[in-house]
């Protein structure tokens, strides 16, 4: 299979839209994290000698470059979100593994203010389906604290399996915390998660709360894949 089918793609549904990650994103990218700094404190790996609050450019263009080069390789597939053409978040599907695995992980944040709109779902939704039916994968991951009630809502009404807790796994907050694994296959949303989302809605009702800060667990960081030490490293995904 060719590592790199499917990508780079930008994906949407209304006014959420997936775009690969830019360099020019590196702007937005440092003043959204600064400006959510507390609201994603709770949730995002813990490097004592890279705070999350982080003035400089270059430390945001070196973990684009980054995710941009694990793309190349088809290890991970790191968007930009967007509402309404505005940056508001990350999403990243890395810790790719192929050959007889075909799984990765998923990991995600938003901006506080946009919080609340259905967006986070509907933007996990596209990435699976998108990694399941075009990129060829089989098994995603999101592992998220017990605590983040917000992230949890997300995995539950679009479908995934809680797969028991993963003990002490990630360095967060000052401490070594849990979290619970999630997981969904390809079998299960023959249809499309998109579709499930969208059929779990009734017509007219408002959407559910997103998730908070960061969402899931990617491999290593808070959002989705690369050198733990860069800020917004998105290979971990939040949680």
């Amino acid at each position: 299979m060719n590592r790199r089918q499917g990508w780079p793609v930008t994906l949407e549904d209304g006014p959420v839209v997936l775009r690969p990650l830019r360099l020019r994103d590196a702007t937005a990218l440092r003043d959204t994290r600064a400006r959510n700094a507390e609201w994603l404190r709770p949730w995002e790996p813990t490097y004592p000698e890279m705070p999350l609050r982080t003035t400089g450019l270059s430390p945001y263009i070196a973990m684009i470059q980054a995710v941009r080069g694990e793309a190349r390789q088809g290890l991970s597939m790191p968007w930009a979100i967007l509402y309404g053409g505005r940056f508001v978040g990350q999403l990243s599907v890395g810790g790719i593994v192929w050959g007889s695995a075909r799984s990765a992980q998923i990991g995600y944040w938003i901006d506080s203010a946009h919080a609340g709109r259905g967006i986070t779902p509907t933007a996990v939704a596209l990435a699976v389906d998108h990694s399941f039916f075009r990129a060829g994968l089989h098994r995603i991951e999101a592992n998220v604290r017990p605590e983040n009630k917000a992230s949890r809502r997300v995995v539950d009404k679009l479908g995934f399996r809680d797969e028991g807790v993963r003990r002490r796994q990630l360095h967060i907050d000052g401490d070594w915390r849990d979290h619970i694994c999630y997981a969904l296959t390809a079998e299960e949303v023959p249809s499309g998660l998109l579709h499930r989302w969208r059929m779990g809605r009734a017509p007219g009702s408002p959407p559910e709360p997103d998730s908070g800060p960061g969402s899931a667990l990617g491999p290593q960081g808070p959002n989705g894949g690369g050198d733990p030490h860069h800020p917004a490293s998105p290979h971990p995904g939040s949680n």
